[in-house]
């Protein structure tokens, strides 16, 4: 098994003299629900920033590989499904909304949010009606529980208008460090068709060296959830063996990964929570594609 970060830095010594609570993830996202878009995480402005660059791309080898399917009938074309994985509040599925909407592909496809959480659900669920309400927008979203955590997971405990052969495209942003990585990718595969496309962002390991994803609650506690720190080459390595190979995208590194640190100008940009990461690798995506 994977160390935790919570083991990593209990190893080391601490100037932090806050309370910190552990506690079960998914117990820990659905407290956190109510504030997650507003407590200032500047790693989720970051993942937003680049999922601008990173949706089109994905959307764009989505729509070259898998074309609308013929209709049922005459009135009624059969989508294909594009899933978030841990979709959390809706903060990217709405992205992906908003990038088929601008892509022209908003017709083609069905979207699936999918997490853990029901207090994370609830608040995407709200989000995604906001949005459809606002933009008019012709993509039908469906919201559903999935714990990737799950000792056995299986298709059943998907939505039961989830079925056929799979996912055409699935996006998991800023959820693999919740996961052991094995565990992950086999859930990835598990939910999607052959040559379908997975696009997977995540702290960077230098990053989770120092720090995980948590939050402070109303009594000055912070509460952490589980996490790991997953190295890229370690996932990468975990990738290949559940049956993906990497795919180029812009901005990539020779192993086909995006890494982004923190500096002076971006630091400015992200809030006064990242200033201390000046000088630190804290993001990274990778888009991969499911071998036949």
């Amino acid at each position: 098994m994977a160390q935790t970060i919570q083991e990593l830095l209990a190893t080391r010594p601490s100037g932090n003299s806050q309370e910190t609570q552990y506690v079960d993830t998914v117990e820990a996202y659905d407290k956190w629900a109510e504030v997650y878009d507003t407590d200032g995480n500047f790693l989720q402005r970051l993942d937003t920033i680049e999922m601008c660059s990173l949706l089109p791309q994905f959307i764009d080898r989505v729509s070259k590989r898998f074309q609308p399917s013929p209709p049922d009938t005459e009135t009624t074309t059969t989508c294909h499904s594009l899933v978030d994985l841990g979709c959390g509040t809706g903060r990217n599925t709405i992205e992906l909304l908003s990038a088929l909407s601008t892509a022209n592909k908003a017709n083609h496809f069905s979207v699936m949010g999918l997490d853990a959480s029901r207090g994370m659900l609830d608040v995407a669920r709200t989000a995604t009606r906001e949005y459809a309400a606002k933009s008019a927008a012709k993509t039908h979203v469906e919201l559903g529980i999935l714990d990737l955590l799950q000792p056995e997971l299986s298709k059943s405990q998907l939505p039961s208008s989830f079925d056929g052969p799979g996912a055409v495209g699935v996006i998991s942003t800023l959820v693999l460090e919740h996961i052991p990585l094995e565990r992950f990718f086999a859930a990835a595969a598990g939910i999607m068709r052959t040559g379908a496309y997975l696009l997977v962002t995540n702290m960077h390991a230098e990053m989770g060296m120092r720090s995980q994803a948590g939050f402070t609650d109303r009594s000055g506690v912070k509460v952490r959830p589980t996490s790991y720190c997953h190295a890229i080459p370690d996932v990468l390595d975990a990738a290949a063996e559940a049956g993906f190979e990497v795919v180029e995208v812009v901005g990539a590194g020779a192993d086909g990964a995006v890494v982004r640190g923190v500096d002076e100008q971006l630091g400015a940009v992200l809030g006064a929570r990242a200033k201390k990461w000046v000088g630190v690798r804290v993001w990274f995506g990778v888009c991969f594609v499911k071998r036949g």
